[in-house]
């Protein structure tokens, strides 16, 4: 099975309080890159988090987004200071009798006073979560978030190994054309030849059968394509393989194809036939669509 390189993946989880959100989202590249975006208080967790990313791809660059956003309905604890609301009533109780002045002191007025509450960090009863409990909910959702970009990158390349395969039925159609057409290359030249001299020869000069034939071996031996034949119809076979592959197999496909156009390139060379030509052409073009596919397959 093939796997492509561009995929998006995304998971959202609830935890102390907090929403917390990751995406996840790759393209092609040449090797694997894994680039991590996250709040400087989790920076902690970049490396092993960029581990659990290369459990799951081997080529590509992949971006992981992961926001830290509070809860809209949770308010901030605090708790009250009973120790410094009873300071501030008895403080009150004194300037009153001592001062002899008039006036309340009401509960409006006592909150609004500096130390009446305390938050759970200076009380010592923070809840918040403990790192190593962050460490545990960004790793559940960023698994979460890659099992989507894999489903993605899987369903993809499929499609890609089937589209890679069809051309690649295409390209073996036109090699057991050429199969068909290397033997005529020779007789049709010789018949071509012969003529020519055939026609050429006004009785001044004698037809020498033995130099005729040493034309002949010569041009059969420069324009033979067996060998060239023989190796695409290897490459054929081995590429159909490796789209079945449970592995990355991107850039062993990419050397395959370098190595068919090479082999098509020399068929070309030494093909001195219109119609080999013609295939030759058509070869080359389902190649480079080929190889535009693979740059996409991991």
């Amino acid at each position: 099975m093939s796997f492509s390189m561009t995929g998006y993946g995304q998971s959202a989880l609830h935890f102390g309080g907090y929403k917390v959100e990751i995406e996840v989202k790759s393209v092609n590249h040449r090797y694997c890159e894994v680039v991590i975006r996250l709040p400087r208080e989790w920076t902690r967790f970049e490396d092993p988090l960029r581990r659990t990313v290369q459990r799951f791809v081997k080529r590509g660059r992949i971006d992981v987004f992961i926001n830290k956003e509070a809860e809209e309905n949770t308010a901030p604890p605090v708790l009250l200071n009973h120790k410094a609301v009873n300071t501030y009533m008895e403080a009150a109780r004194e300037v009153s009798e001592r001062h002899g002045l008039n006036g309340e002191l009401t509960v409006r007025d006592l909150l609004s006073l500096p130390g009446v509450f305390l938050t759970p960090e200076e009380v010592g009863t923070n809840q918040d979560p403990e790192p190593e409990e962050w460490g545990r909910v960004l790793e559940e959702g960023l698994v979460r978030a890659m099992e989507g970009l894999v489903a993605m990158r899987t369903s993809e390349g499929s499609f890609l190994a089937r589209d890679v395969e069809q051309r690649l039925n295409r390209l073996e159609k036109l090699h057991g054309e050429m199969v068909q057409l290397a033997p005529s290359v020779v007789e049709e030249y010789r018949n071509k030849l012969r003529q020519r001299l055939t026609e050429l020869n006004d009785g001044s000069f004698a037809f020498d059968e033995h130099k005729f034939g040493m034309e002949i071996a010569i041009f059969a031996d420069r324009c033979n394509i067996d060998e060239e034949l023989i190796r695409l119809h290897s490459h054929f076979e081995q590429c159909k393989g490796l789209l079945r592959a449970d592995e990355p197999v991107g850039r062993k496909l990419d050397f395959l194809i370098q190595e068919m156009n090479r082999e098509v390139n020399t068929i070309g060379s030494k093909a001195n036939h219109l119609t080999l030509v013609n295939r030759v052409v058509e070869m080359k073009a389902e190649l480079e669509k080929i190889r535009e596919q693979l740059a996409n397959i991991e």
